[in-house]
């Protein structure tokens, strides 16, 4: 592991200066942690996008991660829901965003004299379907936690010895990714999903996802919190929230949380 850290701080070395897309999750904050210590303060750029695919708590957690560090920080309101490409919701959605959020990255990094741009993909991701890697591959966007080796597991272990808050964060990923393919992505939607696992995280469950299928709502949880459903009356707090919230009926997936399984249906 401690080769995997000298490689990583090689790739920073070689990039001299970037923009980190900064997402205030595990692994870009581990990123941006070791390219402050690599590169300096004024060599690196943490970029916050706003918008009703990333919820406002994760936005503010990222700008209090961010004056933590002591990082530079600008936040910008993104267009993807500009983009009729990705409303439709593809398969292939996460490509448009990614187009249109590197693009302006890219843009801003030139502004600041900054020499790349670069995201927190780790190795992990290399095994999942991800159509952003081809907007990054496009546009010349860096992966360094990638291209050092770097796995979840690996970057959690090194945040928790750098004494990092994120280091147990549960995984997140854009609001949009809750809506199967074909649905059109609303922000009526998105603030819905918002509101409804902001409630599910007040309760105390802390990894979780709420898909949205029409009426329905498909709760994932860890399988071992889903027997808590049961228990102190939260079965009927859940449900009466979701009812406000204009679902139908709210189901627990006997699966329980797992990263892309919206993806489950092309494999189908």
């Amino acid at each position: 592991m401690d080769i995997k850290i000298e490689k990583l701080k090689n790739i920073l070395n070689g990039l001299k200066s970037a923009l980190l897309a900064y997402s205030g999750g595990v692994d870009s904050t581990f990123l941006l942690k070791i390219a402050l210590k690599t590169l300096g303060k004024e060599k690196v750029l943490a970029v916050i996008a706003s918008s009703h695919t990333y919820p406002e708590k994760e936005k503010a957690e990222a700008v209090d991660l961010c004056e933590i560090l002591g990082a530079r920080y600008k936040i910008i309101e993104t267009g993807e829901l500009k983009d009729e490409n990705f409303v439709k919701n593809p398969k292939e959605r996460c490509y448009f965003c990614k187009q249109e959020l590197f693009s302006r990255l890219k843009n801003i990094a030139r502004e600041n004299d900054l020499a790349y741009v670069m995201d927190g993909s780790n190795a992990d991701d290399l095994h999942d379907f991800r159509p952003g890697a081809r907007a990054k591959a496009e546009l010349g966007i860096r992966s360094p936690l990638q291209e050092a080796g770097l796995t979840k597991q690996e970057i959690r272990d090194f945040s928790r010895d750098l004494g990092l808050k994120t280091w147990d964060k549960p995984s997140f990923a854009c609001l949009a990714s809750r809506i199967p393919y074909g649905i059109r992505i609303e922000p009526e939607i998105l603030n819905k999903l918002e509101e409804a696992e902001n409630f599910l995280s007040s309760l105390g469950f802390k990894q979780l996802r709420v898909r949205h299928h029409d009426k329905l709502a498909r709760i994932e949880l860890e399988t071992r919190d889903i027997p808590k459903v049961l228990q102190d009356g939260l079965m009927d707090k859940i449900s009466r929230k979701f009812e406000e919230l204009g679902y139908t009926y709210v189901t627990i997936d006997l699966k329980g949380y797992r990263t892309g399984s919206l993806n489950e249906v092309l494999n189908g």
